[in-house]
């Protein structure tokens, strides 16, 4: 089998904004941390407003879970406000595990 045969099963794929107190507490790592539990792909980034962005990848239920998390955050964070969308299963191309992007 060749891998670039093989995938997850993906169902969906959803962007996320977290907006709120999202940086410098931690979520970066706290959303790498329950996104690999779920066995989600995709990615977390800051933006430069402050915001966190999201792009994950998986079963419905996963997603429904992560969400959940979003909405919480760790421990210090405060979020206003989750904004979603939908993406299209082609944006997912590529990612093979859950990443933090621009972490160091």
């Amino acid at each position: 089998m060749h891998l670039q045969n093989w995938a997850w099963p993906v169902l969906m794929v959803l962007h996320f904004l977290i907006q709120g107190r999202v940086q410098g507490v931690g979520f970066r790592w706290f959303v790498q941390r329950e996104a690999t539990e779920l066995e989600l792909r995709g990615w977390v980034r800051n933006t430069e407003d402050g915001d966190v962005e999201v792009v994950a990848a998986g079963e419905p239920d996963d997603l429904s879970e992560l969400r959940a998390s979003l909405r919480r955050g760790p421990r210090g964070a405060r979020v206003d406000r989750v904004v979603e969308h939908n993406l299209n299963e082609r944006e997912v191309e590529g990612l093979r595990s859950f990443q933090i992007d621009g972490a160091w």
